[in-house]
């Protein structure tokens, strides 16, 4: 359990990212269908060596967390040495899967694993910035899941997954100054997240508002899109835009109304009408397009 506990499998729904360049290219072969699950289960090693690897580095600034404190590593249920070993075999696994799928998923894993190194390490700490590189990380598994896998990816799918994955990450910051509130701490005396430092919540909410009002727009105008009518021969994708807005809204709900935003995987595993929305989303989506 504490093994598992430390993989965090939970956040590999964020790894689905790399299948929606299947969903909608349509090509939906058996053959393509297998590299990119293969493809899947690469980001999911990867992104889980880098969970283990920012516990061994956080494993102090973890413990004086309210709730990170009890994180296998920080509250020494499995001792860093193990930790260790874990990222390693973790880092092979996910490099001999994405040679199964091809040289440019090996890219983007070790992009993907050395954008993360450098934001542990360093960029984290740089306000804005740590936000872009969440981002990018998004973008790389949109472009494995495309590129990676032969298939030419949409700009359109680049730009919503872009804005998209900005205000999620603006939303987690956001999230954070809550869980500092309610802790009863400020951002100034915070050793968590020093970035906060350099944000305040009215700047945090200003960008969730552009960002969200950009991932609306931007996916509005790709419905109805004269390219993506003609590509998928009908008007119908402007019906998926609802669940779209009202996904966008109620995550803003749940950040300021029910505490969420720390943990995207879990707010969505844990709210029916958030979950219900992305799984309509996505059956309406593939009948409209099939």
């Amino acid at each position: 359990m504490n093994f598992l506990k430390l993989l965090r499998p939970h956040q590999w729904i964020k790894n689905s990212f790399v299948l929606l360049g299947i969903m909608f290219s349509k090509q939906w072969d058996l053959a393509t269908l297998f590299l990119a699950f293969v493809t899947f289960g690469a980001f999911c090693c990867i992104a889980s060596s880098i969970y283990v690897f920012n516990d061994l580095l956080d494993i102090e600034a973890d413990r004086q967390h309210p709730t990170k404190k009890t994180r296998p590593l920080a509250s020494r249920l499995i001792s860093p040495r193990s930790g260790w070993m874990i990222a390693g075999g973790l880092v092979l696994t996910a490099l001999l899967l994405a040679a199964v799928s091809g040289p440019w998923v090996v890219l983007f894993i070790v992009m993907y694993a050395a954008l993360n190194i450098a934001y542990t390490l360093r960029l984290k700490q740089v306000a804005v910035l740590d936000v872009f590189i969440i981002s990018a990380g998004f973008m790389l598994r949109i472009l494995a899941g495309t590129i990676g896998l032969g298939i030419a990816p949409s700009s359109w799918l680049l730009l919503c997954g872009f804005m998209l994955s900005l205000f999620l990450g603006f939303a987690k910051r956001r999230a954070e100054f809550f869980t500092l509130e309610n802790s009863g701490l400020s951002e100034t005396k915070n050793q968590t997240r020093q970035v906060l430092r350099d944000y305040s919540p009215m700047m945090i909410d200003q960008f969730m508002a552009v960002s969200s009002a950009c991932t609306i727009l931007c996916y509005g105008l790709y419905t109805v899109n004269s390219e993506t009518v003609a590509r998928y021969g009908t008007t119908a994708l402007i019906y998926t835009l609802p669940f779209v807005v009202y996904g966008v809204f109620r995550y803003i709900f749940l950040l300021h109304r029910r505490g969420k935003g720390n943990d995207t995987a879990l707010d969505l595993y844990s709210d029916p009408h958030l979950l219900v929305t992305v799984l309509i989303w996505g059956l309406v989506t593939v009948v409209i397009i099939a």
